[in-house]
């Protein structure tokens, strides 16, 4: 159903009960909450063998939380011609809002001051909510996705939640689960006290 006005407290509420909003074509903002759903075991993930010389050479420098607006921004961004997209002007406001109040987070990559890619998410308790990501060049969204890794597990966060299963976050190791299953961890994490932060 669609779903009124969104307000960080909405965010949080919806977040905490295992929904999330994405908006239709008109704007429109629906909450969701899909079964299966997908996550992101966080001890099971490893970085793809290509990946690896780019993390050695570091090629991109690592920032958090330095530009989440201009990340939202371009994750809004239709990846292709006549490709549509989930994040209206209404959740874009929204997340922003939550950023300030330090709930939710951006993992950006940066090449010669310049953001190459990036991802933002919302934080609760030990549960990390993806929301999407975009990469203006090479691995750079790969890169950002590994250090929102590197963090989660360095804070002890124990779910990563990224909503649907789709080829993106497949190769990052992303399962189903069932709905009651995903309300379960949840319920568990958010019980946690984890501080999302480089160090």
């Amino acid at each position: 159903m669609p779903t009124p006005s969104l307000s960080p407290q909405t965010l949080l509420y919806g977040y905490e009960n295992g929904l999330f909003p994405m908006a239709e074509e008109d704007q429109t903002v629906y909450w969701y909450s899909p079964d299966p759903r997908a996550i992101i075991p966080l001890e099971a993930y490893r970085p793809a063998h290509s990946l690896r010389p780019v993390l050695n050479r570091h090629a991109f420098e690592i920032k958090i939380n330095t530009a989440f607006a201009e990340v939202v921004h371009h994750c809004a961004r239709p990846r292709f011609a006549g490709d549509g997209t989930w994040i209206s002007d209404e959740i874009m406001t929204a997340y922003t809002a939550l950023h300030r109040l330090g709930m939710a987070h951006s993992v950006e990559t940066w090449q010669q001051g310049q953001l190459a890619g990036g991802l933002y998410g919302v934080a609760l308790g030990g549960a990390f909510f993806g929301e999407s990501m975009f990469y203006h060049c090479p691995n750079a969204s790969k890169i950002a996705f590994h250090f929102l890794v590197e963090i989660l597990r360095r804070q002890g966060f124990s779910l990563l939640d990224t909503q649907f299963i789709n080829a993106n976050v497949a190769r990052f190791g992303a399962i189903e689960i069932s709905r009651e299953a995903y309300l379960f961890r949840l319920k568990v994490a958010l019980q946690q006290r984890c501080r999302f932060a480089i160090a």
